[in-house]
C-alpha cells in the first residue's frame, strides 16, 4: 500500500449541482436501508465507480467505536469488484471512524492499478452510524471530491438519526397500542368473540385504532370499534382516554345512541383530545338483536351462515369530539348463524378506489360456511390482503353462542 493519508479538504467546496444533487435524492424516505442505497448511487453519479456503506450497531454510544467492533454491509453500487479483494479499506474505514472525519489514500496491490479510496465517517450531531467507502481507479481524489463526499454522508447520517428516531418512536407506539388491545372486555359467555389489530407496515406512525367489549345487565354486551384521528404517541394516549371514558359512560346501560352522545359532549368540553370515530353495537343473544350506532365509523358487515356477506345500512352522526351530537341508533336482528364484523378503515380503503367500492367489496366476499369466529375473521383479512394495507386495521368479530352449544 502506497500514498495513504488524509485529503486537503481546506478552500474545497461543493459544487451546486452536487450539493442539489445529494439534497434531492439522499434521505426521500425514513428507511434506514433504502437512504444507504440512495447514498452509494450518488456517490457513482459523481465521484467514484463503486461504492459502499457500512453501518455500526444501532447500540453504539453517540460519537464512540467501541474495540473490535464489527460494520455490517448496507449497500452497494457500481463495480463491486473494486471493493475486494483491498487491504485498505476496512483499515481506512477504521480509521475515518476513530477520527471523524474523510480519510483518502491510494492503493496498490502488486503492480495493479493503483485504486483510489476514501472513507467518510456517517457522523451527524456526534453520533456515528457507520461510513462510507468510495473506490475508482485512475486519478486521486481531490479536495472538492472528498468535500462532496463529506457533504452527502453528513446528510445521510442526519437522516438516519431521523429515521431511527422514527422506529424508535414508532415502536413504544406500538408496543402502547398492544398493551392497550391485548386485554379487552371480556364479553358475556353467550357471544363468541375474535379480534385482530395490524399495524401499517409503511413508513406512518401507529395510529389510534382501537376495539372494546364492556358488559352489561341482562346477558348483554356492547362491541366498540373506533379510530382516532392521526397517528403517533398523541393519538394512541387519546386512544386509551377514549376507552376509558366509553368504559364509564357505558357503565350506566344507556342505548349506544346517548352513550355517543354523552361521549361527544365530554369530548367537546375537554378540548384537549383529537376527535374520533367510533362504532357501537349492543348485542343481546337472549333475544337475537343488536342495536347499532355510529359517529362518522363505517357501518359493520354480517356474514350470514352460508358464506355471503350484507352490508349493515346506518346513520351516519358527526364524529366524536365536535360537539354537535344528532346520533341515531338502527335495530337489526342477528340469528346464531351471523357473525357480526366491525372494523376501522385500514381494513377496506385503497388509494384512489372510491370507499362505497371499498365497503362493497368486503360485502361481496364468500367466507367457508360453518366457519369458526377466529377463521372467518382470518378468512377476511386475507381476501383483503389486510397485512399490506396503508392504514392500521382493527377489527373485531362477534357470533351468538347458542344455549346448550360447548363453548
Amino acid at each position: 500500500m502506497a500514498g495513504r493519508g488524509s485529503a486537503e479538504t481546506a478552500g474545497a467546496g461543493v459544487p451546486s449541482d452536487a450539493s442539489e444533487d445529494a439534497v434531492e435524492s439522499i434521505g426521500t424516505t425514513l428507511d434506514e436501508r433504502t437512504t444507504c442505497e440512495e447514498l452509494v448511487a450518488f456517490m457513482c453519479r459523481r465521484f467514484c465507480e463503486t461504492a459502499a456503506v457500512d453501518l455500526l450497531p444501532r447500540d453504539v454510544a453517540a460519537g464512540r467505536r467501541p474495540p473490535d467492533l464489527e460494520l455490517t454491509r448496507v449497500a452497494e453500487a457500481g463495480r463491486t469488484r473494486l471493493l475486494t479483494p483491498l487491504e485498505g479499506p476496512r483499515p481506512l474505514s477504521v480509521r475515518a471512524l476513530d477520527e471523524g472525519r474523510p480519510i483518502a489514500a491510494s492503493i496498490d496491490l502488486s503492480g495493479r492499478t493503483p485504486r483510489q479510496v476514501m472513507a467518510v465517517p456517517l457522523l451527524a450531531h456526534g453520533r456515528l452510524y457507520g461510513v462510507l467507502l468510495a473506490v475508482r481507479q485512475g486519478a486521486p481524489f481531490t479536495g472538492a471530491d472528498v468535500s462532496g463526499a463529506h457533504h452527502a454522508a453528513r446528510l445521510a447520517a442526519v437522516h438516519l438519526g431521523h429515521s431511527r428516531e422514527h422506529a424508535s418512536l414508532r415502536g413504544t407506539v406500538l408496543d402502547l397500542q398492544r398493551a392497550l388491545l391485548a386485554a379487552p372486555g371480556r364479553p358475556h359467555p353467550n357471544l363468541d368473540l375474535a379480534t385482530r389489530y395490524l399495524p401499517a407496515g409503511g413508513g406512518s406512525l401507529v395510529g389510534g385504532d382501537w376495539f372494546e367489549t364492556v358488559r352489561l345487565h341482562f346477558g348483554r354486551t356492547l362491541l366498540v370499534v373506533g379510530d382516532v384521528m392521526g397517528h403517533g404517541l398523541d393519538a394512541a394516549v387519546d386512544m386509551n382516554a377514549y376507552r376509558s371514558m366509553l368504559r364509564y359512560v357505558a357503565s350506566t346501560d344507556l342505548p349506544p345512541h346517548r352513550v355517543l352522545r354523552r361521549l361527544d359532549t365530554a369530548v367537546a368540553e375537554d378540548g384537549s383530545r383529537r376527535p374520533a370515530t367510533c362504532l357501537l353495537v349492543r348485542v343481546d343473544p337472549a333475544r337475537g338483536i343488536a342495536v347499532i350506532a355510529g359517529a362518522g365509523h363505517l357501518p359493520p358487515v354480517v356474514f350470514a351462515g352460508d358464506g355471503s356477506g350484507e352490508l349493515l345500512p346506518l346513520p351516519v352522526g358527526p364524529p366524536l369530539g365536535t360537539g354537535v351530537g344528532g346520533y341515531e341508533q338502527v335495530v337489526r336482528r342477528l340469528s346464531p348463524d351471523d357473525t357480526l364484523v366491525m372494523f376501522t378503515d385500514g381494513l377496506v380503503e385503497r388509494r384512489d378506489e372510491d370507499i362505497d367500492a371499498s365497503l362493497a367489496r368486503l360485502a361481496a366476499l364468500r367466507l367457508p360456511p360453518g366457519a369458526d369466529v377466529d377463521a372467518l375473521l382470518d378468512e377476511v383479512l386475507v381476501a383483503l390482503d389486510a397485512r399490506h394495507a396503508e392504514d392500521d386495521v382493527a377489527v373485531l368479530a362477534a357470533r351468538i353462542h347458542p344455549r346448550g352449544h360447548p363453548a
